[in-house]
């Protein structure tokens, strides 16, 4: 097979909101870089357009192109292999952007005691770096992404947010005075959405429809940063479905990474360092599929740790409804929450977590389920205004300690170019399922505050996840346990740099997009001294 070759001073594969801001920042020095993105672009109107007309609002994908040679999970496939106790799943998207294009745009950052676990507790990881290490990085991350939110939320700040806190919708300013004085503050999230116009977006209108798009763009995306990238001289090369990552004959430095176009043809890319920043399942794919006589178990592998430490946040749900009209599903989806389980001495025993109130339109769900059971005429609207109007949700975003045997694999399927499936071992310990049990508990105290009669809880042991994949080219200062050091560079390639939410050792309680880019921004500057 031909393969035609170009270059670039840093070759970054994936074009999602990690990888385009690394870009960005390195090509500002005057480097070239080129990204490989194995999706194509995502047009955002033709996405809107999409979702409006679309039938099922409650699959975020669907507005979404989808290619079987750069496969992702979906309803309809069976991309994914589960071989552990707890089915593992997941969604994302393969294209210009990545899956930022649909994420309800949470941006917390984590509490200074997350990076230091195993030394405060005695239980996971600590990181390589700490908080104040971390801090100008979040700070950076910030005002790019354009965060608003509340100053006192948990996590110390050197500077403001970019902006102020969205004004409270009525569910949140009822919520918030009825739980005053049980211990449980209510505050506005934090999230790289526009409470003003900022950075030539205008601000959010409370169209409730952040997943899966905001039909105004006041919420930041990594199409966004894809531009960004582009405007900043990177070049990046779309539906590019890399297979393979080439070391050099006789040393360990990458070489040059090779890709595939949609029918297959080959091409051949060299430089002087490489990232890797597709996401926390495809990172890990390639990089054990890229096995040689020198690396049998892969680019990066030496110490079998890619792939190793898979978390997610297996959560807990109730629902309910409250006794006065809240109107739920104005303004953000995910709106408001609690943080103070989000650390304490307990986190010793039991998992860590952060609350957070469900915000989205019910009405569409209520109508089906009432039409299912029957109820038609007056009645149906009466009870359609009445449960739309009484409706409450609240998840837990619940921490999970880092298992070497929670891990990606490449799976026994193959998609059309003969690229292997991802396939998981997936449990979920004791840890975690105690500190489900503590948010129960606290979910029936606030449910009855607010007028409760019955709730509704997800079963035990049924765990819907967040999709906040992490853990599995964890960083940390042990080569024989970690994938990369706190630089993010492969222990086993210097040349080799490791980017997004896979790198993080932790998952802790928030939601990982904008500690991923903030400490892929502090990567990027350790690549620039590299190379300036």
């Amino acid at each position: 097979m031909a393969t035609t070759q170009t270059s670039a001073d840093v070759v970054i594969v994936g074009a999602g909101i990690v990888g385009s801001l690394m870009a960005e920042k390195i090509a500002q020095q005057g480097l070239s870089v080129l990204i490989l993105e194995s999706g194509p672009n995502i047009d955002r109107n033709h996405v809107v357009a999409k979702f409006r007309h679309g039938v099922d609002k409650g699959d975020y994908m669907a507005p979404y192109p989808y290619n079987d040679w750069a496969p992702e999970p979906r309803k309809f496939n069976d991309y994914f292999q589960n071989e552990g106790p707890v089915p593992y799943s997941a969604s994302y998207i393969r294209g210009v952007g990545g899956t930022t294009w649909h994420w309800a745009g949470m941006a917390w950052r984590y509490v200074p005691n997350d990076f230091k676990l195993k030394t405060l507790y005695g239980v996971g990881r600590d990181w390589p770096f700490s908080y104040d290490d971390l801090e100008p990085f979040y700070y950076e991350a910030e005002v790019k992404m354009g965060v608003s939110g509340p100053e006192d939320n948990g996590s110390p700040r050197s500077k403001p947010f970019p902006m102020p806190e969205l004004a409270p919708s009525w569910a949140l300013s009822r919520v918030r005075d009825r739980l005053e004085g049980i211990g449980y503050k209510v505050i506005g999230n934090t999230a790289a959405r526009n409470s003003q116009n900022y950075d030539g977006r205008p601000a959010c209108v409370g169209n409730n429809n952040c997943m899966p798009v905001c039909p105004v763009d006041a919420q930041y995306h990594g199409g966004i940063s894809a531009q960004s990238a582009k405007q900043a001289g990177v070049n990046i090369i779309t539906e590019a479905i890399v297979y393979k990552i080439e070391h050099a004959k006789n040393s360990d430095k990458i070489e040059a990474i090779h890709y595939y176009t949609p029918n297959k043809d080959s091409f051949r890319v060299t430089g002087k360092t490489f990232v890797l920043a597709a996401n926390a399942i495809e990172t890990p794919k390639l990089m054990l599929m890229s096995k040689s006589d020198r690396f049998p178990n892969g680019i990066g592998n030496s110490n079998d740790m890619v792939g190793r430490h898979l978390c997610d946040h297996p959560r807990a749900k109730v629902s309910f409804e409250v006794d006065e009209p809240i109107w739920p599903g104005r303004g953000p989806m995910s709106e408001y929450s609690i943080q103070s389980e989000r650390d304490g001495e307990w986190r010793s025993e039991s998992a860590a977590f952060r609350i957070d109130f469900s915000n989205t339109n019910p009405v569409r769900g209520i109508t089906d389920k009432l039409i299912k059971q029957g109820v038609y005429g007056e009645e149906l609207e009466q009870q359609i205004r009445h449960k739309s109007a009484h409706s409450m949700g609240m998840k837990n975003i619940v921490e999970q300690l880092p298992d070497p045997n929670n891990r990606v694999m490449l799976g026994d399927r193959l998609d059309t170019l003969g690229i292997p499936n991802p396939k998981f071992y997936y449990s979920v310990s004791d840890y975690t399922r105690r500190g489900n049990a503590r948010a129960r508990e606290i979910f029936t105290t606030i449910a009855k505050r607010l007028g409760a009669k019955e709730l509704s809880f997800s079963a035990e042991d049924k765990f819907s996840l967040a999709n906040h994949i992490t853990g599995t080219l964890g960083m940390g200062d042990d080569r024989a346990t970690t994938v990369c050091n706190g630089e993010g560079r492969s222990h086993f390639h210097d040349n080799l740099f490791l980017a997004g939410t896979g790198v993080l050792p932790t998952v802790a309680t928030v939601n990982s997009t904008l500690t991923a880019v903030a400490v892929g921004l502090r990567t990027a500057e350790f690549i620039i001294e590299d190379l300036v």
